[in-house]
């Protein structure tokens, strides 16, 4: 799976992927993650990638230019499934929306800054937009980071254990239940004894009623 990142501050995500599970991804061949530097396709003497706004008012705009020439450019040499903008008037990521990603093969992802980026990119250009949340950051880079660890982490081959990522929170609409390790009393805090009893089901079910608890308890707007 290929990601292409197109941003006017590539450094910001140097470190986000050369570690962990996204840097394992890229040696094992399953991901491949490109980030673009914006102002090598803009054609002004200064490099600059925004201006201001038509209609006056604050904040500077990306300007459409540079954009459109970096993805004019990777679409002559690929097919893309997706192009994603990040801004949080997006839809807001669920686990549901990793899911569907993480079946794609190229994936084009916008990191705006400023005011905003000129709406004809996301008119001609953005198949879809995504919000990491209900707030603003100064840029799209961190978000960027995120979209693509979560769908990463989704790959085949990606996580030694495969079977851990169908049971993160989210998956089965449900908040993961509580989980303990070593020792099995710590300070006369005691790990659960169906935990420690090895019948299977029975740890599935008390599992399951946990993690229904939980949600219940933090996330109710969920079970709806």
């Amino acid at each position: 799976m290929r990601f292409d990142i197109i941003s006017v501050l590539p450094a910001l995500l140097e470190s986000p992927f050369a570690h962990s599970i996204l840097q394992r991804a890229q040696k094992k061949g399953l991901s491949e993650i490109h980030v673009h530097n914006l102002r090598d396709y803009s054609t002004h003497k200064q490099k600059s990638v925004d201006d201001y706004q038509y209609g006056g008012g604050s904040g500077m705009v990306m300007s459409i230019e540079p954009f459109a020439n970096c993805m004019d450019y990777l679409m002559s040499e690929r097919d893309y499934d997706e192009i994603i903008f990040m801004t949080p008037d997006g839809e807001t990521l669920k686990q549901t929306i990793a899911n569907e990603l993480s079946s794609k093969k190229n994936i084009i992802i916008l990191c705006g800054h400023y005011k905003g980026i000129d709406q004809r990119i996301r008119d001609l250009y953005v198949t879809r937009e995504i919000s990491i949340g209900d707030y603003v950051l100064s840029g799209g880079e961190l978000p960027a980071a995120v979209l693509v660890d979560t769908v990463v982490r989704l790959l085949p081959g990606v996580l030694n254990d495969e079977t851990s990522a169908l049971s993160d929170s989210f998956q089965g609409e449900l908040l993961d239940a509580p989980v303990y390790t070593r020792p099995a009393d710590w300070k006369g805090h005691r790990v659960p004894d169906i935990l420690l009893s090895g019948n299977e089901a029975a740890i599935n079910n008390w599992r399951h009623d946990q993690a229904l608890e939980r949600t219940q308890k933090r996330r109710p707007d969920l079970l709806k």
